[in-house]
């Protein structure tokens, strides 16, 4: 038997479960997100080119 997890919902599970706990992180888990998505976005697969 073999389990797959994809990162996104992973990341979102803990993501969700850390605000319930403490709801003071919610800045820096939003934060932390949007700055992961942006490098991705920047730096990530098929991102070689520069697009203007």
């Amino acid at each position: 038997m073999s389990i797959s997890v994809s990162l996104g919902p992973l990341a979102a599970l803990i993501a969700g479960i850390l605000i319930l706990v403490a709801p003071r992180l919610l800045n820096y888990i939003v934060a932390l997100y949007l700055i992961i998505i942006g490098l991705l976005g920047l730096f990530g697969p098929g991102a070689h080119s520069l697009h203007l």
